[in-house]
């Protein structure tokens, strides 16, 4: 049975009603300051009030680098290993598949091709598979998504994401979001992103597939974003 699962480090985020990740000040509960990016993220329940653990914190810093745990300073986005990554999207089947179209999108929890509002997100696939921090970079993206300055095109050149800012969104928004900014992820990368290569040549056919992204949040209003969810989306054959 072909199943999608989430997991924060090895842990699955599935041990709360409506879990998900939550994005930070500087502890669990701390709201982020307006238009700054979070410094803590953890796994919590829909309304962001449940303390899950800890996940991975991958904070935005220039739109080619971002802040990462045991990282410091902030480093260029290629550099981070997978094991550093916010959130690994892991896709199982009973027998050997491989993947392809590939799409992780930022939403309002009720329709996925609207953003959530009053937030901004911003995303960065890593294809680094080596267990710490070097300086060897990996082959993942070497900008953020949903950045003013990313071209639209994936960090190998062969899939092509959105590259304009949702329209349901005021102008000048740039954010990954809905129909408008999409994140377009390695094709058939296999078991812990090994054999994803440059992320478009791999066709292997394995039960697993996993997906590391780095995720960072800021709001531009006030108040809890609970209308906030990731929706990813694939073919296998």
């Amino acid at each position: 049975m072909a199943t999608i699962s989430f997991y924060a480090g090895s842990t699955a985020i599935n041990n709360l009603s409506g879990s998900g990740l939550g994005f930070f000040g500087g502890s669990f509960g701390q709201s982020v300051e307006l238009n700054q990016f979070q410094s803590t993220t953890f796994i919590t329940d829909g309304n962001g009030s449940v303390n899950g653990g800890t996940a991975n914190n991958v904070k935005y810093s220039t739109d080619t680098t971002g802040f990462s745990a045991g990282i410091v300073p902030a480093t260029g986005l290629k550099y981070i290993p997978n094991s550093k990554a916010s959130c690994n999207i892991r896709f199982t089947n009973s027998t050997t598949v491989k993947t392809q179209n590939v799409r992780l999108r930022i939403f309002d929890r009720n329709n996925k091709s609207f953003p959530a509002s009053g937030v901004i997100t911003r995303v960065a696939e890593l294809l680094n598979p080596r267990l710490t921090y070097g300086t060897v970079e990996g082959s993942g993206d070497a900008t953020w998504w949903g950045s003013s300055t990313h071209t639209g095109a994936d960090s190998q050149g062969t899939f092509q994401g959105s590259p304009l800012p949702s329209t349901r969104l005021p102008a000048g928004t740039n954010t990954v979001g809905g129909s408008g900014i999409i994140v377009p992820l390695a094709q058939s990368p296999g078991p812990s992103g090994y054999y994803a290569g440059n992320g478009s040549a791999n066709t292997g056919q394995y039960t697993q597939h996993d997906w590391y992204v780095g995720i960072t949040a800021s709001p531009d209003s006030v108040g809890s974003k609970t209308q906030y969810g990731l929706y990813v989306e694939l073919e296998y054959l």
